[in-house]
């Protein structure tokens, strides 16, 4: 895994997961560096609601700035994105973010399908993506175009997920480049 990493380019980071990804993602907030050279986007599955404590609860566990995704929002390195609930969040080629509304994608508003696709689009083999712990496929294939694009795919370890299906449907489809349990992804996010 060492020799992979060490070589890639990462200009921008994508984490998708859903139910039993929070706790994950809390954990290991706190242990990323500072002085990330790109953006990490979350792809959330989230109830629709007004409040922002999940994004108030992400900005309590690092220094990083941490922002909730608005439409046509610049992506600044360094930066760590929320998509917002009940929305698609698509990357531009003019590094800025655009939200969509369009009809749900595997029962799922945000979509972490739809993120990981149109962001291979821009970043291409620079392009690195993380599915979590979830109960349905959603982000499979949007890491088919990751793969496609020369993108980075990492799966946690399905042993390790409270609702293992959604790394698992990813492993099936042989998308993984890494398959890592939870406490390795700090080390991992920290070497890209």
């Amino acid at each position: 895994m060492e020799k992979d990493k060490i070589n890639f380019s990462c200009k921008a980071l994508i984490i998708g997961g859903s139910a039993g990804s929070l706790e994950i993602i809390l954990n290991t907030l706190p242990k990323i560096r500072s002085s990330l050279s790109f953006p990490i986007i979350f792809v959330l599955h989230r109830k629709n609601s007004a409040d922002s404590v999940l994004l108030e609860l992400l900005a309590h566990k690092t220094s990083m700035p941490v922002k909730e995704i608005e439409d046509k929002l610049a992506i600044e390195k360094g930066t760590i994105y929320l998509a917002p609930p009940d929305y698609h969040v698509l990357i531009e080629k003019e590094n800025f973010f655009s939200l969509d509304v369009s009809e749900k994608i595997n029962y799922s508003r945000p979509s972490i399908d739809v993120t990981f696709d149109s962001a291979s689009k821009v970043y291409n083999n620079n392009l690195a993506c993380i599915l979590l712990s979830g109960a349905s496929a959603d982000g499979v294939q949007g890491l088919k175009e990751v793969k496609n694009k020369g993108g980075l795919v990492v799966v946690q370890e399905p042993s390790t997920a409270e609702f293992p299906f959604m790394p698992q449907q990813a492993i099936e489809e042989n998308l993984a480049d890494h398959i890592l349990h939870p406490n390795e992804l700090i080390s991992f996010i920290n070497s890209l």
